[in-house]
């Protein structure tokens, strides 16, 4: 495949494109670079990874996909008991990504162990027409969950037991202080 050269316009656009995106996820990133002697070849062009910074973020813990087997047995059986809960369906976007993150705050300065996270099911209807098996807040929540400034204090996320309202409603184990 033969590659054209970008115009000078459509370079500074691309240059301001790349700098205005996010990454969905935080991780390693390439930066792409072109030395002044190479920006007439763009096939040469190449990736190069960014200067290591002098201090860097401290690393995440990702939240476990098990706990330990008590946890396991109290999840499985319904016997968990939240010690807090917030519900959020019927809520937008916006608004639930609020109080998610005000209720987190608030579990752990009250030291809570288990946050009960009401989300809500899909209407019945959508999955009978063949449309999303998830709600829009449901969707989200992970990532919310992945981006928070309390990331590192979630020790598991997990479905809660039908009686604390099954698919529609998540449990989040918080850490102990350190």
């Amino acid at each position: 495949m033969v590659r054209r050269r970008l115009s000078s316009e459509e370079e500074a656009l691309w240059t301001a494109l790349t700098r205005s995106v996010r990454p969905l996820r935080p991780g390693p990133r390439m930066a792409t670079s072109m030395p002044a002697s190479r920006a007439d070849n763009p096939a040469k062009t190449r990736l190069t990874p960014p200067a290591p910074a002098a201090a860097q973020a401290p690393t995440r813990v990702a939240p476990a996909a098990m706990l330990d087997n008590s946890w396991e047995r109290r999840i499985r059986g319904g016997t968990i008991s939240p010690d807090m809960s917030i519900d959020l369906h019927g809520h937008s976007l916006s608004a639930a990504h609020a109080r998610l993150n005000q209720a987190i705050a608030h579990a752990l300065a009250n030291n809570a162990r288990v946050l009960l996270v009401v989300t809500g099911k899909p209407p019945k209807t959508a999955e009978k027409l063949g449309g999303s098996r998830r709600g829009a807040i449901r969707g989200e929540i992970g990532h919310w969950l992945e981006t928070s400034a309390y990331a590192d204090r979630i020790a598991s996320v997990r479905i809660a037991h039908p009686r604390h309202g099954g698919d529609g409603a998540l449990y989040l184990i918080l850490r102990r202080r350190k």
